[in-house]
């Protein structure tokens, strides 16, 4: 589950109201939110499935948030959801379910249940869901509520996710909403043959998002984008080599020369571009890449 600062994202709040920008309507209309949402953040930003775009439009985020965060339910935002955990903006959720790409039949393991929000939209999209969390106070919670909302295809289990659910596999799909430093090969070993795994990996403040796909025993690996989630914990954190110096901080990538795709259009470390693309440029102030946006609006 990726996560935010609750003090920065307090703030982030704050500052959208002062300045004028789109805020959380008023009011319980939670299905013309819900609409709204996926038509201006969701899918005008590319994803296009309609099958993903249909379980978004059904699923109540506002269930699966606390109820001082219910208002901004349907801001495409992450919110604090205890545990110094959150529940991921729904951009994210729905790129990554777009990217594993779902079917009626398959069997999906989600390692970082979080709020159960994740599993709740993968849940009419698949046959089962199963879905491992390592704080076991967010895991009853979460079951609780998935429980109540009657998503009976999900299964919750509190344990380290780096082990996956071995007696469950093998999975169709595994979705990874943690970030390890490494894939971790169970994992791995519990993915069938011809399935997907999508998972953020990197450093613990700079990640990148990857679809791996199983053929005949080996990984072949595509990058998705930049990302940030909150590192994966238990034995995954116990492995990672390279950890971040607080007090000697590093700025990676200030242009757009590094890239994660082979064809030099994802630039690493910026999360989340939408409507924009690395470009070549004479001018460019440092190398010879730039940062192209499009924008509907003029100028």
């Amino acid at each position: 589950m990726q996560r935010a600062c609750p003090r920065l994202l307090l703030v982030g709040l704050a500052l959208t109201g002062l300045l004028g920008l789109p805020q959380a309507a008023a009011g319980p209309d939670y299905q013309a939110r819900r609409d709204r949402l996926v038509t201006e953040e969701i899918e005008a930003a590319g994803v296009k499935n309609p099958r993903v775009l249909k379980a978004m439009r059904t699923t109540p985020r506002h269930e699966f948030v606390p109820s001082g965060f219910v208002e901004y339910a349907y801001v495409d935002a992450a919110l604090p959801i205890g545990e110094r955990q959150t529940i991921s903006p729904p951009f994210v959720v729905a790129y990554m379910t777009e990217q594993l790409d779902p079917g009626p039949e398959d069997r999906v393991l989600e390692i970082g249940t979080g709020s159960g929000y994740q599993a709740a939209v993968l849940s009419p999209l698949v046959k089962e869901v199963y879905t491992i969390e390592i704080v076991e106070r967010l895991g009853r919670r979460a079951e609780r509520t998935l429980t109540r909302l009657g998503y009976d295809n999900v299964h919750v289990r509190i344990g380290d996710g780096y082990q996956g659910w071995p007696e469950q596999a093998p999975f169709d799909k595994i979705i990874v909403t943690c970030s390890p430093e490494k894939v971790p090969q169970p994992l791995v070993d519990q993915l069938a043959e011809g399935g997907v795994i999508i998972v953020p990996v990197g450093e613990r403040y700079r990640q990148n998002l990857y679809r791996l796909t199983k053929s005949d025993g080996q990984m072949r690996r595509e990058a998705l984008r930049a990302t940030l989630f909150v590192p994966m914990t238990g034995v995954a954190e116990q492995q990672r080599e390279k950890l971040p110096d607080p007090a000697e901080p590093t700025l990676y990538n200030g242009s757009f020369e590094q890239t994660i795709d082979e064809e030099g259009r994802i630039p690493s470390g910026w999360h989340y571009l939408r409507a924009a693309a690395v470009a070549e440029a004479s001018d460019a102030p440092d190398g010879s890449r730039v940062l192209r946006f499009e924008n509907l609006a003029p100028g």
